[in-house]
């Protein structure tokens, strides 16, 4: 007979620590997910190798989740080159740190991508390009440059086949009189020396990367990971089917219904599944502390995010998928750009008219000037007295 599907049984006899850390680690293969991770794996295989990939979501959609999928998969594709390869990697993660003086610091970040590689003799880096340079006690550790140089030579020797960069919004924190445009050449640089594919995850606070110009266009793909939304009627079962998934995985004598309270538990996570799983885990942590047979209504309403923090999310999440929308006109741009645009009484300029085609002007006035008429003169009445 099959075991019904869920969390093992034996969980019931285990610690509290042990059922909470089991649904903790449970990861909800759910169609946003599916969809996302599909389209990022094929960006970073099938793309250039100096490509940029954009990954972008309201906060708390599963980005990390996201990502540790991309990674889980990139690393099965290379399991056989990696044993044959002892020294390649498969790929390389850090977390793009939010600067403490209000500037993003890059020495910083080369520094911990070195970690990240597990590079030896990490402050002993020095650019061999700019040529050896004694360091003097008033400079004891490597420079920015110098850190740079490292991370380069780092990539072109293990050869990962993507860098992710988590929290890539922080990359905007400049200082004032740069431009966001020079922060990402930098990024873009790194990926052309080293051939490697750069992901930035980030909020909708990274659309600001997008499109700063042609060359940056050309070479960035875009990986949007949305949040469900309750308008549409797919998003709505896909959601319910997500807290189905999650019920099944609550290590509880009693499993709750959490179907039954979908509009309650859509409203606090606005939809993003990242946000529905802490709110579980915390509410589930408080349940097998006091010994709690399964996830009452009182302890979801005690755990949830407040009223204040979800209109807070939700307003960046429309501003952020308001900014997304390609809107008709936008698109009518285009194709006038491009010369796509029908209109049928416009003459193209390199077109020759035809013997005898005579083209009618329409003069334009400016708005309020009539049009040119003979106006009655003399006193009132007078023209009808003319006539009588």
């Amino acid at each position: 007979m099959a075991s019904p599907p869920g969390f093992p049984r034996s969980l019931l006899t285990e610690p509290w620590s042990a059922r909470s850390a089991h649904f903790q680690r449970y990861t909800v293969a759910h169609p946003r997910l599916i969809e996302a991770k599909e389209k990022l794996v094929a960006a970073i295989q099938n793309s250039e190798p100096n490509s940029l990939v954009f990954v972008f979501g309201p906060t708390g959609v599963g980005k990390t989740t996201l990502r540790l999928k991309a990674e889980q998969i990139i690393t099965a594709d290379l399991r056989a080159e990696l044993e044959s390869d002892r020294g390649r990697l498969a790929v390389v993660s850090v977390e793009a740190v939010a600067p403490e003086s209000g500037n993003f610091s890059w020495r910083d970040h080369f520094r911990r991508l070195l970690l990240q590689m597990n590079e030896p003799l990490i402050e002993c880096k020095q650019d061999l390009q700019a040529g050896f340079v004694m360091r003097s006690p008033a400079r004891p550790k490597p420079t920015t440059g110098e850190y740079r140089y490292g991370v380069e030579q780092a990539l072109r020797f293990r050869r990962p086949a993507a860098v992710m960069i988590d929290e890539a919004q922080h990359l905007a924190k400049i200082a004032s009189g740069r431009r966001l445009l020079d922060q990402l050449d930098v990024i873009k640089s790194i990926a052309n020396q080293t051939q490697t594919v750069h992901v930035l995850y980030g909020t909708y606070d990274l659309l600001a990367f997008r499109n700063l110009n042609g060359q940056l266009s050309r070479r960035s793909v875009d990986v949007h990971f949305p949040r469900y939304r309750a308008e549409c009627a797919a998003d709505r079962k896909d959601f319910v089917s997500v807290l189905n998934s999650f019920a099944q995985q609550l290590p509880l004598p009693d499993p709750p219904d959490l179907a039954n309270d979908w509009k309650f538990l859509y409203e606090r996570s606005i939809g993003c599944v990242g946000v529905l799983k802490q709110w579980l885990v915390r509410a589930l942590s408080v349940a097998l502390r006091t010994d709690e047979g399964t996830l009452s209504r009182r302890n979801l309403e005690n755990q949830a995010p407040s009223v204040a923090q979800a209109d807070k999310i939700i307003s960046e999440a429309s501003e952020g998928e308001m900014r997304l929308m390609d809107s008709n006109e936008a698109a009518s741009r285009l194709r006038e750009q491009l010369g796509l645009a029908s209109h049928p009484h416009r003459q193209a300029p390199n077109e020759a008219k035809q013997p005898g085609q005579t083209v009618a002007r329409r003069k334009s006035r400016r708005p309020g000037q009539r049009k040119p008429e003979r106006d009655a003169v003399g006193k009132p009445g007078a023209l009808h007295a003319a006539h009588a």
